[in-house]
């Protein structure tokens, strides 16, 4: 698993990349990257059907782009845990292997106002992901 730092535009990086990023249970999606997730591939009906939950993930495909929404929080007003982040990781996880993706770009996800610690948020990634070619 190799954990590279990007500097720029999220939305620019090749289509055939994954997206991911953090939402609540509720899809409410007001505030943060989340809006320009919502702006630019839609699906909060979609999400919604879909009856998600903590630490599950929802999955949208939009043309050659797949994105992931990590559910770490109930509602939108909640904070995360790194529980349940790391539960969310582990479900993309299992998608990403089901689907044969090898790239995810993602922002410092929960790390702006979800106020969780990049440092932390890191180790999780780079442990859930290790050895899995993702």
């Amino acid at each position: 698993m190799c954990l590279r730092y990007i500097t720029g535009d999220l939305f620019s990086s090749p289509e055939t990349d994954a997206l991911a990023h953090c939402i609540s249970a509720d899809c409410h999606m007001a505030a943060g990257i989340a809006v320009d997730f919502k702006n630019r591939y839609g699906g909060v009906r979609e999400l919604q059907m879909a009856r998600l939950s903590p630490g599950g993930v929802g999955v949208l495909e939009r043309g050659p782009r797949t994105i992931f929404y990590l559910v770490t929080k109930s509602i939108a007003t909640n904070k995360p845990t790194y529980a349940t982040l790391c539960a969310s990781l582990k479900a993309m996880k299992v998608e990403c292997i089901s689907r044969n993706i090898t790239k995810v770009s993602i922002p410092r996800i929960g790390c702006r106002l979800d106020r969780l610690r990049w440092g932390r948020v890191a180790v999780l990634i780079k442990r859930v992901f290790l050895h899995s070619g993702i």
